[in-house]
C-alpha cells in the first residue's frame, strides 16, 4: 500500500489560489477558500480513484530539460519543413512503439510530451498489446524515434511512477 502524504496538496494548493485571486486573507476569505477546497477535492477525489504518487521527482528535473529541447527543436523543424514546402516534401508516417510502461498516470504524461512536441501526435495506444501508434510529420528514421521515445521519455516516466 502506497503512503498517503501528510498534508494534502490540493487543498492547500487551491486554498492558496483563492487567497490570491481574491487579494485578501480576511477570516471571512480564509473560511470560504477552506471550505471551497475541502469541497473541490472531496468531488474530485470520486471521479479520479487511481491516485498518482510520483517518485524520485529529481528524475523529473531533466525530463523537463529535455521535452524543453525537443520541443524547441521539433518548433524549429517543423517551421523549416512549413516554409521550405516547396522544396522538400516530407515523409509523414504513422509507426508503432512498443511500450514498457503500464501505469496509466505516465502513459498519459507521455502522451501529453509526445502531442505538445511539434510534427509529433500521438495516435492511438492498445492497451492490450501495450503498443504505442505514433503519426510523425517528418519519418526518415523510424528506429531514432523508437529510441527517442524509449529513451528520453519512457524510462524517465518509468522511473517517476512506476
Amino acid at each position: 500500500m502506497k503512503l498517503r502524504p501528510l498534508i494534502p496538496v490540493l487543498p492547500v494548493f487551491l486554498l492558496a489560489m483563492w487567497l490570491l485571486l481574491n487579494d485578501s486573507v480576511s477570516p471571512g476569505h480564509l473560511v470560504l477558500g477552506a471550505v471551497f477546497a475541502l469541497l473541490v477535492t472531496v468531488a474530485i477525489a470520486r471521479l479520479r480513484p487511481l491516485p498518482a504518487w510520483p517518485r524520485r521527482l529529481y528524475v523529473a528535473i531533466g525530463l523537463i530539460f529535455h521535452v524543453l529541447i525537443d520541443i524547441v527543436r521539433s518548433n524549429l523543424a517543423v517551421g523549416r519543413i512549413i516554409l521550405g514546402a516547396s522544396r522538400y516534401q516530407p515523409t509523414v508516417g504513422f509507426m508503432k512503439i512498443p511500450l514498457d510502461m503500464r501505469d496509466p498516470h505516465g502513459l498519459a504524461m507521455l502522451a501529453v510530451i509526445i502531442t505538445g512536441t511539434p510534427g509529433t501526435v500521438w495516435a492511438g495506444h492498445d492497451a492490450e498489446n501495450n503498443v504505442l501508434t505514433l503519426h510523425v510529420l517528418d519519418l526518415k528514421d523510424e528506429a531514432a524515434w523508437v529510441r527517442t521515445v524509449k529513451q528520453r521519455y519512457e524510462r524517465p516516466l518509468m522511473e517517476i511512477f512506476e
